[in-house]
């Protein structure tokens, strides 16, 4: 860590949200929302890109993510406003349209992911208790996301910490059940640094490093939770990155274990991959572990809305959103319009597609976040502050940028036409806002928005 200008001052800068996220809790938000869909639900699907060396575009995922993390690092301790990237591209770049863009594409990568973490919670996990519509469930699952989100952000935070505790339990039972089969003489290690056949290994682990990084990229979440974190600039840079490392280590240890008990084709053919390492070691009842399942995506989508609800009503604070989304509820202090229409664009997002489409649509949208993220790192080195902040190597924002140009290389044509079609409804929403404005005033702002101290 190294400072620029004067000493850091004694208090965090006012804000109108409530400020009572410690850094455990921080800690704890940014581990929950990193844990959850990536390992439940996608190992499978990187076992079908690499084969049984799932570990190794994992590493290169958490490495790849780590370089945008200290960027993030930096901007957030210099600048500890909601808002995230939109309020650094902002700062950065003078451009309004570039600014909403960036924003814009995290908005839509949030409610994108939420919308993936529903059907995911909707299918093979809920089926094993229930028989219900997939989209019913997911439509109904959000509508309770919202309900948590807006009773108030230690409320959520509570439900986090107590989820976050079940997901971690339930991912130490699949690596302790892989070391019993080992210990009944079963199961292949060898498999582990198996890679797919007929297709090159460091291809294969690019390609599913993609689908990798969907699984660390919760990390951004947190960015815009700035202005409820007590002692911003001292906390965040330690539970930022001691979440990463932490998921890190879990995921592999899960990934090895899940090769070591099931081969790479039956997890490739699953929904719920984990829980087929559950049924072939027969002690753990598979709905016990379906349940826990369940608690895991269901707190990777809350906290994902917890975020997109605050990028909007960051967003709304600096006008690049309609104000109202600004308006906070009295009492409970929190942005309630903006989670209600975040929480409606990803019920209706829920019909477009399913978790492996929607989460590879995230993906290109944070990568374009990102690569803003990283360069604004660089054009900011010019803005001094008056207060201490997180700073690091000028080659980190760097090769973080890179990092982002080589995975969007990774991604096919659907993939870019679907954001595509998310970045036009963007650009219309920006010009229609620009004509509002001009019309009515720039200095226009809505009479009835509720403030409080």
């Amino acid at each position: 860590m190294t400072t620029d200008a004067a000493p850091q001052s004694a208090t965090d800068p006012e804000t109108r949200l409530s400020r009572s996220v410690s850094g455990k809790l921080l800690y704890l938000f940014i581990l929950g929302d990193v844990l959850g869909a990536g390992v439940y639900a996608l190992v499978g699907a990187m076992a079908g890109e690499v084969g049984g060396a799932v570990w190794l575009p994992l590493l290169v995922a958490l490495g790849l993510a780590l370089l945008t993390a200290g960027s993030y690092a930096e901007l957030i301790t210099k600048y500890p406003k909601a808002g995230g990237a939109a309020v650094f591209a902002e700062r950065a770049f003078k451009q309004p349209a570039i600014s909403f863009l960036v924003g814009f594409s995290m908005l839509a990568a949030g409610v994108t992911s939420a919308a993936g973490l529903s059907v995911a919670f909707a299918g093979d996990y809920f089926g094993a208790f229930v028989e219900a519509p997939e989209r019913l469930v997911a439509v109904l699952f959000l509508a309770a996301v919202a309900a948590l989100n807006m009773r108030g952000i230690r409320e959520s935070l509570g439900a986090n910490v107590a989820m976050t505790i079940i997901e971690v339990g339930g991912l130490v039972t699949v690596v302790v059940l892989a070391l019993v089969v080992l210990g009944r003489g079963e199961g292949e290690p060898g498999r582990v640094v198996q890679f797919a056949d007929g297709v090159s290994p460091a291809t294969a682990v690019l390609a599913a490093a993609v689908l990798a990084y969907y699984s660390f990229v919760g990390f951004e979440t947190s960015a815009n939770m700035a202005e409820e974190v007590k002692d911003v600039r001292r906390v965040y840079p330690r539970a930022l990155f001691g979440a990463l490392a932490t998921a890190g280590l879990v995921y592999v240890l899960v990934s090895v274990a899940a090769v070591l008990v099931v081969d790479p084709e039956t997890l490739a053919g699953s929904s719920g991959p984990l829980l087929e390492v559950v049924s072939e070691a027969g002690i753990v009842p598979e709905q016990v572990f379906s349940l826990v399942a369940l608690i895991a995506v269901a707190n990777g989508a809350l906290l994902t809305m917890i975020m997109s609800s605050r990028l909007a009503y960051g967003m709304a604070e600096q006008r690049l959103l309609p104000t109202v989304l600004d308006r906070v509820l009295p009492g409970r202090r929190t942005p309630w319009v903006a989670i209600v229409v975040t929480t409606l664009v990803a019920m209706a997002l829920v019909f477009t597609g399913d978790l492996a489409a929607l989460a590879e649509t995230v993906v290109l949208l944070l990568l374009l976040v990102f690569l803003s993220t990283n360069v604004a790192v660089l054009v900011l080195r010019r803005d001094k502050v008056e207060r201490e902040h997180f700073r690091v190597l000028s080659v980190v924002p760097v090769l973080g940028a890179a990092s982002c140009v080589l995975l969007l290389t990774q991604q096919d044509g659907a993939t870019w036409l679907r954001a595509g079609v998310l970045l036009v409804i963007g650009l219309v929403l920006y010009v229609a806002m620009r004509v509002t404005r001009r019309t009515r005033g720039a200095d226009e702002r809505p009479g009835t928005a509720v403030h409080v101290d």
